[in-house]
């Protein structure tokens, strides 16, 4: 069974997304896209809440970003 992960307001792992990927001049689809490819199950409409902080994140998803993305569980889940 995949954990759900839940964000708070000190530790806003939607918005940690958003910033990376932004960062890194991708799109939401083409995101969900390479999540799709590497067999993590995403549509762009829960990458949408998961970035706005209204849906929790399942940890396969949060690990399938983090290798897509290239980056750290700590920039991630970056407290502000």
């Amino acid at each position: 069974m995949d954990s759900k992960i839940k964000q708070t307001t000190s530790i806003p792992i939607g918005q940690n997304i958003r910033a990376i990927r932004k960062a890194k001049g991708i799109g939401q689809t083409e995101l969900v896209s390479l999540l799709q490819l590497q067999g993590i199950d995403m549509t762009r409409e829960s990458l949408v809440k998961i970035e706005r902080g209204i849906q929790h994140i399942y940890a396969s998803q949060l690990k399938g970003i983090r290798d897509v993305l290239e980056t750290t569980y700590d920039e991630l889940l970056k407290e502000i």
